[in-house]
């Protein structure tokens, strides 16, 4: 119980709840979450940190560069609440316009960034 606690607890700020809302489109590097939320990166890494001692992310490192993605350490749980995420969080107006501005950003991002 004090796992499943801890795993739903991680999503108590509306921060972390839209960096897993941008997971769930796939693997995406710190820039990519500061350019979508248009939040600072020690924001967005802090948050991250947080997610992933929770279990919720796994960060692979490439170069200079961390990616993040969501992790399925507790499938049914996380399947879950994924599936309300795409069913309620990410219909909410601010989900909206971070995944606006991240598919903007990605049209637009300059090679070198992030890869």
């Amino acid at each position: 119980m004090e796992k499943i606690a801890e795993t739903l607890k991680a999503l108590s700020d509306p921060t972390r709840l839209r960096i897993v809302n941008l997971l769930r489109l796939g693997e995406l590097c710190v820039c990519d979450l500061t350019e979508a939320l248009q939040t600072p990166q020690s924001k967005v890494s802090r948050h991250l940190a947080f997610l992933k001692n929770a279990g919720w992310v796994r960060a692979r490192r490439s170069g200079k560069w961390v990616h993040y993605l969501l992790l399925d350490s507790e499938p049914s749980l996380q399947a879950s609440v994924v599936e309300a995420l795409t069913k309620h969080v990410s219909k909410h107006p601010v989900c909206i316009e971070d995944e606006r501005r991240y598919f903007d950003y990605l049209a637009t991002k300059p090679s070198h960034s992030c890869d």
